[in-house]
C-alpha cells in the first residue's frame, strides 16, 4: 500500500511563513508528477504548484507565485511547499499528490495525502 503523510501546517499571521512536507512510502516504484492541492471551506480545490519527476521544472497557481517554492527529494520521496508572505487567504487545507507506479507493470495513478490545515491570522 501507498501513503501520503502531509506535516507542517499551523496557524500563522499574515506575512508570515510555513513550511509544509509530504512523504511517500509503502511499495513504490517509481514517482512521476508530484503537487500541493488545496481547499478552503466552501470552494472547489484547487491546484497550489506541480513539479516534475526529475523537479526540473515547476509551476504555479497565480495566486502563489512569487510566494511559495515547490520542491521534492526523489531519494526520500518527499515532497515539500515553502510558503512565505502568507495571506489571510491562503487558510486551506493542503493536499500532497503524487502519480505513483507499484510496480514496473502498474500505469501508476494519483494519491492523496490526508491533508493538513493551513490558517493565516489577518
Amino acid at each position: 500500500q501507498v501513503q501520503l503523510v502531509e506535516s507542517g501546517g499551523g496557524l500563522v499571521q499574515a506575512g508570515g511563513s510555513l513550511r509544509l512536507s509530504c512523504v511517500a512510502s509503502g511499495s513504490i516504484f517509481g514517482i512521476a508528477s508530484m503537487a500541493w492541492y488545496r481547499q478552503a471551506p466552501g470552494k472547489q480545490r484547487e491546484l497550489v504548484a506541480f513539479i516534475t519527476s526529475s523537479g526540473g521544472r515547476a509551476n504555479y497557481g497565480d495566486s502563489v507565485k512569487g510566494r511559495f517554492t515547490i520542491s521534492r527529494d526523489n531519494a526520500k520521496n518527499t515532497l515539500d511547499l515553502q510558503m512565505n508572505s502568507l495571506k489571510p487567504e491562503d487558510t486551506a487545507v493542503y493536499y500532497c499528490n503524487a502519480f505513483i507506479q507499484i510496480s514496473k507493470w502498474d500505469q501508476g495513478r494519483d494519491y492523496w495525502g490526508q491533508g493538513t490545515q493551513v490558517t493565516v491570522s489577518s
